[in-house]
């Protein structure tokens, strides 16, 4: 790297440059926004050499809004990753996985897109989605949710919202719910929540649905 020379720092004539100090702005200009929760991005993409929880890799936290949309504009949209990756979004110091002692007595509701939905919708409701989750719009059950994942497969691909206890009914349902209105599906659209308890013995390929909405 270049070094630089410091006598050449102050060539500029001062009575030129802008006389604004950061102490001059306003005040809500300069103050961040912070969340409710502290939130970790992950990325995962395929890798048969490795096993599948070293291919998940713990991207960045971020606990502000305007460190959130930093992020964002700054990342490939999940209709850019390449088939076999996935982006996840969970509250710090869970990881987006079954085994995990936030999620083991969980679930999740699921969104299946069909291929030509990967332009129309899938980064609409990935976007929409963690705007949920981190502004809290689930209110009283906002502490149920456990994060989000986005996953981009060949053959379709799939969004879930992952909740930290099945058994509670209420909140699950009310969290589904929610997560219609917000996407705007429509009311005879159904969409189901799967116990990961279910998908880790699933005999096929199919899951089946505990809750629907």
């Amino acid at each position: 790297m270049a070094s630089i020379n410091t006598e050449d720092i102050e060539i500029v004539d001062k009575k030129d440059q802008d006389s604004t100090s950061i102490e001059e702005y306003a005040p809500e200009l300069l103050i961040k926004h912070p969340l409710q929760h502290t939130w970790t991005l992950w990325y995962y993409e395929t890798d048969r050499t490795r096993a599948w929880d070293e291919c998940q890799k713990e991207v960045i936290s971020f606990n502000t809004a305007e460190d959130f949309w930093s992020l964002y504009n700054h990342i490939k949209s999940p209709s850019e990753l390449k088939s076999g990756c996935d982006y996840s979004m969970f509250k710090q110091g869970i990881r987006p996985m079954w085994e995990d002692d936030a999620n083991k007595n969980g679930g999740k509701w699921v969104l299946q897109l069909d291929k030509k939905q990967r332009l129309s919708d899938l980064d609409n409701f990935w976007l929409e989605i963690v705007l949920c989750m981190i502004g809290e719009a689930f209110h009283e059950h906002s502490d149920d949710v456990c994060g989000a994942v986005a996953s981009v497969r060949p053959k379709g691909d799939r969004i879930g919202i992952w909740t930290a206890d099945f058994n509670k009914s209420q909140a699950v349902l009310d969290i589904g719910r929610k997560l219609k209105e917000r996407l705007k599906i429509q009311p005879k659209q159904t969409i189901g929540y799967q116990v990961h308890r279910d998908t880790m013995v699933k005999a096929g390929s199919v899951t089946k649905n505990t809750y629907s909405v």
